[in-house]
């Protein structure tokens, strides 16, 4: 058993059962509080890793909508978990191509990834919650975010909770599983309450449903494979599918408009990543077969491109998200 293990066993012999949402909560603060989670060398690899072209076309579509709203000048560029700042760094050329000069904010609470964010984003302010961000319109991107928030669970109504059971931990029932998430709705809520209040547009990106789909999606990723939920307590990656259609519904705030979730494939295959994959392809022709592998993981059916969704919320006054029309 971990260190987080035995601490979380001793809480339960201390407290009693652990529900699935302070045991996902716990060991999610106690992993990104430790260690750098992506790359090769880490347990997961997120779609601004994979290649330049996936955060090129966020910025394209934050640069798009910005134009489209009359370039206020009080904007500013927001991510919520930007990882290493690979997403923020490509997003951010293109914006400050098209004549974004606004701030960079960061809401990032691992000491770990803001040292790597703050290498490769100098100029960045970090925050610690959404709340603090500044009261101006928002350019926010939130990418595999909302997957980490935790999640509670129910079977046949009772819900679902951790206990200790033969010198393990285990869960307290099985059955046909019921998620919901009191967390992601109130982000999205307290985000949408900013979007109403000062404007801008927001564009979450995810893997998880539509159509308010049910069943146990509690996952764990350790060293680029799956593994048990409760094993290696605070060392891998605990996350469960998000459900959109929750998120539609948690942003209904004033005139705050969500748009209808579509996959990712088809939203980069939209805004022109056939384009760009052949231009960048004509410049760098030793690179023609990488980035023909990259955008096939980025939007096949059978990669991440259908598993992956993204929706876009927008204030009062803000037009649409290119490719996600109401």
């Amino acid at each position: 058993m971990t260190p987080l293990g035995r601490a979380l066993a001793e809480r339960i012999r201390s407290e009693g059962p652990l529900s699935v949402e302070a045991y996902m909560e716990a060991c999610n603060a106690y992993y990104y509080a430790t260690r750098d989670p992506l790359g090769a060398g880490g347990d997961f690899t997120t779609a601004p890793e994979i290649h330049q072209m996936f955060g090129e076309l966020v910025g394209a579509a934050l640069s798009d909508v910005w134009v489209r709203a009359g370039r206020p000048d009080d904007a500013v560029y927001a991510e919520l978990g930007p990882g290493r700042g690979t997403l923020a760094e490509d997003a951010l050329r293109v914006l400050r191509r098209a004549g974004f000069a606004g701030q960079m904010h960061l809401v990032e609470t691992s000491p770990r990834l803001r040292e790597e964010q703050a290498k490769r984003l100098p100029g960045a302010k970090f925050h610690d919650e959404l709340g603090d961000l500044p009261k101006s319109p928002l350019l926010l991107v939130a990418n595999e975010f909302f997957d980490a928030l935790p999640i509670r669970q129910f079977v046949e109504g009772r819900e679902r909770h951790v206990i200790i059971a033969g010198g393990g931990l285990a869960f307290d029932r099985d059955g046909p599983i019921e998620e919901i998430s009191p967390a992601r709705d109130a982000v999205t809520t307290q985000l949408a309450q900013h979007l109403a209040a000062h404007g801008g547009a927001a564009i979450i990106i995810d893997y998880g449903y539509c159509r308010g789909e049910q069943g146990d999606t509690l996952q764990a990723v350790r060293s680029h494979a799956f593994s048990y939920a409760l094993d290696h307590s605070g060392e891998q990656d605990l996350t469960a599918h998000v459900d959109f259609a929750a998120l539609a519904q948690a942003a209904k705030i004033g005139d705050v408009q969500a748009s209808r979730a579509v996959s990712q494939g088809t939203w980069l295959e939209t805004l022109g990543i056939g384009a760009r994959a052949m231009a960048l392809a004509a410049k760098n022709p030793q690179d023609t077969d990488r980035i023909a592998a990259a955008r096939r993981r980025l939007c096949d059916e059978g990669e991440m491109g259908q598993l992956f969704k993204v929706i876009g919320l927008t204030g009062k006054g803000w037009p649409a998200v290119a490719g996600l029309g109401a």
